[in-house]
């Protein structure tokens, strides 16, 4: 390859990462500074736009002790960790039933699943939030774990790879006298570890970012997620832009650090997944 190639694919690969990385460093370098700050330089457009002209903490320190939003990254943890292990639990479970067992509707109740997970959430909203309210589980971490459980994604991931499972393995296996949940718990589950990571990650994303629901059911502050936590930095009267800024970059802090080293098994598990049929 010649030296003007290289370096024409390396300006492009630089400037696409930049631009890529461009709203997390102005949002790491706005958090750093002022909302007066912010307000003086954000037009015209400068070198003083970008980068903080006196460096504060100000923001992270007012997010914490004024707006308690280590409580909120509590909450979110508590749901998260839950949710996470029984959606994967759940919904292995009922993957491995609809791939090895043959059984009365078996392909309609599994399309009735994968549409299910095609209906926007707004259209169930509020009749979820009537079947919560009638059982008395507003304002509890409960109504944020339960009707997540089942995910109609997560099972078709499950079903997929399971499906594609040897069937010798499993005859050979009933022979030696191993019971179903023998065999689920010593030759599915080991054999599927990229896919439960993929769930995971996907189980753990949707938690960590849904806004709606928590907002629905959570009322009070001693169990509001993340996000509420964030929207609330957004006034009737005013946005305290440094605080969100900070905010932000903390709530996107935990994910980016739990995605990155499992990013491999991710991908793996999607197209081990995700592909065959």
């Amino acid at each position: 390859m010649k030296k003007s190639s290289r370096f024409l694919i390396y300006a492009l690969l630089i400037l696409v990462t930049f631009l890529t990385l461009f709203p997390l460093l102005y949002a790491l370098a706005s958090s750093l500074r002022s909302d007066t700050e912010l307000y003086k330089y954000a037009m015209p457009f400068s070198v003083r736009t970008l980068l903080p002209v006196e460096f504060t903490f100000a923001s992270y320190v007012r997010l914490f002790k004024e707006f308690h939003f280590l409580k909120a990254i509590v909450n979110t943890v508590i749901v998260v960790a839950v949710l996470v292990p029984c959606g994967c639990l759940v919904n292995s479970i009922a993957a491995f039933a609809f791939s090895v067992f043959d059984f009365k509707f078996k392909n309609i109740l599994f399309a009735v699943f994968m549409v299910s997970f095609m209906i926007p959430f707004e259209a169930i909203a509020m009749p979820l939030y009537n079947l919560i309210d009638a059982i008395g589980w507003v304002d509890t971490r409960a109504a944020m774990i339960v009707p997540a459980i089942a995910n109609g994604l997560m099972l078709f991931l499950f079903r997929q790879f399971f499906s594609d499972m040897p069937a010798s393995l499993i005859e050979a296996a009933r022979v030696d006298g191993a019971s179903w949940m023998t065999i689920y718990r010593k030759i599915m589950l080991p054999a599927s570890v990229p896919v439960f990571i993929t769930a995971s990650l996907m189980q753990f994303m949707n938690s960590w970012n849904s806004y709606l629901w928590p907002l629905l059911v959570a009322r009070s502050e001693a169990i509001r997620t993340i996000q509420i936590a964030l929207a609330s930095l957004k006034m009737e009267q005013e946005t305290l832009w440094s605080c969100l800024y900070a905010g932000a970059l903390v709530s996107a802090l935990i994910p980016i650090m739990i995605f990155i080293p499992f990013q491999k098994y991710f991908v793996e598990g999607v197209t081990s997944s995700g592909v065959k049929g």
